[in-house]
């Protein structure tokens, strides 16, 4: 008798689940997110170019560097653009699909006095780093190279993804998400080369494709929590490195990247129950 009452209760909690609206992804609803990332970075092959020097540092490694937290830089409106941060604004064009446009700012910190590999020419730098490289050790010293894309690694990018309702009970609903997306890198690239002064500004620098996947809690109808997943290659074959316009550096590596998004979400249609397509388990 008392297995009978509990196959009777889960049967109606699940009833009682698919028989709800999908309030977190009907078509016309539109959402806004902020939240913030870690990065990790595959090592990449970084070639550098310019009028006396042509020269190519194998296995490269870079690491993020996000802000430890602090509640007046994470929140206050004139700072909380310099921890990592995502945000992104979409619309469900669909009931349970979505597009959308947002940024990662991610950052990229070269590890300094590591070891690599060089093949190429420097000539003419003023420094003793002056020869002919054939793959060759090398230990990338500061007065070298420093190289970091901090201010930073800012991926622009459109996103397609579709949503898949799990669980929801009273005031809370749990959806799962997954898709694509490609877009733009405007890095702003911190960079000191040789014995050139140091050289930071944006710059358009090449393009990256994800994929994503993530995990949503929405409560209350209008607000959510998501932890999100994503996974993406960048190219980069236009680096600037120098006020010389003619140094120039390109890297392409793969990325993971994880984040933590709070948002918001309304809608602009209102609609009857029976204008919401009926889920499968109905």
């Amino acid at each position: 008798m008392h297995n009978i009452k509990i196959l009777f209760f889960i049967f109606v909690t699940f009833s009682f689940v698919a028989q709800r609206k999908p309030e977190a992804f009907k078509k016309g609803s539109f959402y806004f997110y902020w939240g913030w990332n870690r990065a990790f970075y595959s090592p990449s092959t970084i070639h550098f170019s310019g009028n006396n020097y042509d020269f190519q540092l194998y296995d490269v490694v870079a690491v993020d560097r996000q802000s430890p937290f602090n509640a007046e830089l994470y929140f206050t409106p004139n700072k909380m653009t310099i921890p990592q941060y995502n945000a992104r604004i979409g619309y469900y064009f669909k009931h349970d699909l979505q597009i959308s446009l947002g940024v990662d700012h991610m950052k990229y910190v070269m590890l300094h006095d590591q070891p690599s590999t060089i093949n190429g020419y420097i000539y003419n730098s003023n420094t003793s780093y002056d020869g002919v490289y054939v793959n060759e050790p090398i230990t990338i010293a500061q007065d070298f190279l420093k190289f970091e894309h901090t201010d930073g690694l800012n991926y622009i990018n459109a996103e397609l993804r579709k949503s898949m309702r799990m669980l929801g009970v009273n005031h809370f609903q749990s959806t799962f998400l997954f898709g694509g997306g490609v877009g733009m890198l405007l890095p702003k690239t911190n960079t000191t080369l040789l014995a050139n002064p140091r050289y930071d500004a944006f710059h358009l620098a090449g393009y990256g494709v994800n994929g994503v996947m993530s995990l949503q809690l929405n409560f209350f109808k209008y607000f959510f929590v998501q932890g999100e997943a994503k996974m993406g290659f960048i190219h980069m074959p236009d680096i600037r490195t120098t006020m010389n316009a003619s140094d120039r550096a390109s890297q392409m590596f793969l990325y993971n990247q994880f984040n933590v998004n709070f948002g918001v979400q309304f809608s602009l249609i209102k609609y009857s129950e029976a204008k919401i397509p009926k889920l499968p388990t109905d």
